[in-house]
């Protein structure tokens, strides 16, 4: 059997600058990696499918 759990968290001011902070700490490598998960997720939840290209580019030199 699952043993049922409660958990009360901090809302408000002091727990949004908790996170903030946190954030701060973090190498800009490891926010960006957030932040392009949290877009994937949301391009597949909103869309069902990763982004892409629209169209496709061809240069071509003019003489």
């Amino acid at each position: 059997m699952i043993e049922k759990t409660v958990r009360i968290l901090e809302n408000g001011p002091a727990a949004r600058a908790n996170d903030v902070a946190w954030w701060r700490q973090q190498p800009p490598a490891a926010r960006i990696a957030a932040v392009e998960e949290i877009r994937r997720e949301y391009h597949l939840w909103r869309y069902g499918a990763e982004p892409g290209f629209q169209r496709v580019l061809r240069i071509v030199e003019r003489q």
